[in-house]
């Protein structure tokens, strides 16, 4: 088949069922350029194919993101609906933005949450989002209709946002019930933000991307059996909201994150995102071979090793490799692991997406 067999949509739609496509679909979820790394992609493509980054990359990007429009309170400055304040913290060539303020962190009871202004789904306006589809959709004539995914159901990441790391794990031991109950009003708010918005896409929105990173590069963060008390119930709820708008979730966690899979089958993912095969155990046949029958894949294209320090054959034969693997039967969309960092060679990221377009899926 040629490239523009298909449109991104029906690519995507029919790599989640398991079937191959005329290319493997490719996106960023979770990902994306940072700044110093796009301008250097930018100053590359228009030397090598004068053509700018944006151009280069939306007949390739199959998935897009759509959301409501905010309609809330006024928020202060550098501070989300959570009330999390973030400041920019530099990296050299650009900045991260890093938590500085946890709302909750003074909290001691449960009674203690009520003080907090917790956000409302009523501050999203969700009929804007059909001009919004519409506008994701204009001018996709390289591609076709897009896969359209709503964000952010980061259950227990919003939590310790708001609380802080090392406290919110301290309440999962001393203060269960104060870590329930941020839970809850969290997991309230998405899915009912959620149903809202599956309700005004009316069925042109397939995914909705969850998260919460689960472990690092060596390790779980925390055991499965804090996991399935903490965290996995809120999700399993979650999950099955998005289910009934036959939309699919697909679900973020960086790390070595193994012994998490099947659990995270169990609690209703259709599709594991990140894919960090750097870090320990993480291995791309293991996965196939273990949970792909039942389980789809996004990501994997290192931004810890090949990406930034390999050559573009090395990047070439690891897109290879997994769209070989991966993608065998389908059930895989490939991507860079997280944001491609500054210093990454921009021979390399235009290597990725070349070679993922042009690789056949078998």
């Amino acid at each position: 088949m040629s490239h523009s067999t298909l449109s991104s949509r029906e690519r995507v739609r029919l790599a989640l069922e398991h079937q191959e496509t005329d290319r493997v679909p490719i996106a960023m979820v979770c990902a994306g350029i940072v700044p110093p790394a796009r301008r250097a992609l930018e100053a590359y493509l228009h030397r090598e194919r004068g053509i700018g980054v944006d151009a280069y990359l939306d007949p390739l990007l199959d998935i897009r993101g759509v959301a409501p429009a905010y309609v809330g309170p006024p928020l202060a400055a550098n501070t989300d609906i959570w009330g999390v304040r973030r400041a920019a913290v530099s990296y050299g060539e650009g900045s991260y933005d890093e938590i500085v303020g946890y709302p909750l962190a003074d909290a001691r009871t449960v009674g203690d949450l009520d003080a907090h202004r917790w956000p409302d789904p009523a501050w999203f306006d969700y009929t804007v989002l059909p001009a919004r589809i519409s506008a994701a959709n204009a001018g996709a004539h390289a591609c076709g209709e897009r896969c359209l995914m709503a964000s952010n159901g980061n259950l227990f990441e919003t939590s310790w946002y708001m609380r802080g790391f090392e406290t919110m794990f301290l309440d999962f031991v001393l203060r269960p019930d104060l870590a329930h109950a941020i839970m809850e009003r969290v997991t309230r708010f998405y899915i009912a933000y959620f149903q809202r918005t599956l309700a005004a896409a009316a069925g042109q929105v397939d995914l909705v991307f969850t998260a919460d990173d689960l472990a690092g590069q060596r390790g779980p963060l925390m055991s499965t059996t804090m996991w399935e008390t903490f965290v996995k119930p809120y999700h399993v709820r979650l999950n099955a909201a998005i289910h009934e708008f036959g939309v699919k979730v697909i679900y973020h966690t960086d790390g070595a994150a193994m012994g998490f899979v099947g659990g995270l089958i169990d609690m209703g993912i259709d599709v594991l995102q990140a894919l960090q095969f750097s870090a320990d155990g993480m291995d791309p046949r293991a996965l196939k071979e273990q949970f792909g029958d039942r389980l789809c894949f996004e990501g994997g294209v290192s931004v810890q090793t090949t990406l930034p320090f390999g050559t573009a054959e090395d990047v070439r034969a690891e897109v290879k490799e997994l769209v070989s693997v991966l993608g065998r039967g389908g059930g895989y969309i490939l991507g860079p692991s997280h944001a491609v960092q500054a210093g990454t060679p921009p021979e390399n990221v235009m290597a990725m997406f070349d070679a993922a377009r042009d690789f056949p899926p078998t």
